[in-house]
């Protein structure tokens, strides 16, 4: 196999003590992710793992413990360790959990969620571009919604509508790495729609038609006419977030 040929190869480099256990985990991590060990397979004991690697059982242990902690294995007393997940959705979600996390002690850190949103819209509108037959029903759908909710001056009715167009823009792409990451931000997205939409306020017939022109370059396969659109609604977007934010601090220092 060619993570032990790997292995075999980096181990002829001495190393030191604390490094041979992430050397293993790492190879180990890397035949859960391919698919070479599957969720419910079971790991060899600690003492067959040991050998193959030529470490201590010890190192595998520590090795093991960081795959659990990733939530990769489950270790049984008296049984030998399990492959519990075959994807990354564990990893995405506690992705997702930490931006969140990390929004409630430092809310400048929701403008590197706009620069993220930013490269998967953008990267999503070239992968559309190079599909035969994507799938623009839900777009249309949310595009509908929105122009309801314009039509009834229905403010949170259009605001979850605006995310769920960008949302169904994701998930056209058929890419499902794309789409969980995108949907693990998902809310947090829909949260700074929210507030950008307010500040300043924005007509909701303006921001309509913003969407129904992204919507149209899109079905011409205007590519780079969309993109551009994209890009400079969410930058504005960021930039209505960052007046938000330095609004909100400044009500801060005064009380």
């Amino acid at each position: 196999m060619t993570d032990s040929m790997d292995l075999g190869e980096t181990l002829q480099t001495p190393l030191k003590r604390g490094r041979l256990h992430s050397v293993v985990s790492s190879v180990l991590e890397s035949r859960i992710l391919n698919g070479d060990l599957k969720v419910g397979d079971r790991l060899e004991s600690e003492s067959a793992i040991a050998r193959e690697f030529g470490v201590s059982t010890r190192a595998v242990r520590e090795a093991i413990q960081e795959l659990e902690v990733k939530g990769l294995v489950l270790r049984r007393h008296g049984e030998r360790t399990e492959i519990v997940r075959d994807d990354v959705n564990n990893y995405l979600d506690a992705l997702a959990v930490t931006v969140r996390q990390q929004f409630y002690s430092d809310a400048n850190y929701l403008l590197q969620l706009m620069t993220v949103r930013r490269m998967i819209e953008s990267e999503a509108l070239e992968i559309i571009a190079s599909l035969d037959a994507p799938d623009f029903g839900p777009m249309g759908t949310a595009l509908a919604n929105m122009k309801k909710a314009r039509d009834e001056t229905n403010f949170s009715g259009f605001v979850d509508a605006d995310a769920a167009f960008h949302l169904a823009l994701v998930h056209a792409t058929d890419n499902q790495i794309l789409v969980r990451i995108y949907d693990n931000f998902a809310g947090l997205i829909n949260d700074v729609i929210h507030v950008t939409s307010r500040v300043p306020i924005k007509s909701l017939d303006k921001a309509y038609d913003e969407h129904a022109d992204i919507y149209e370059k899109i079905l011409a396969k205007d590519t780079s006419g969309a993109t551009d659109l994209i890009r400079a609604q969410i930058d504005t977007s960021a930039a209505y977030l960052r007046q938000a934010i330095e609004k909100a601090g400044a009500k801060s220092e005064k009380t």
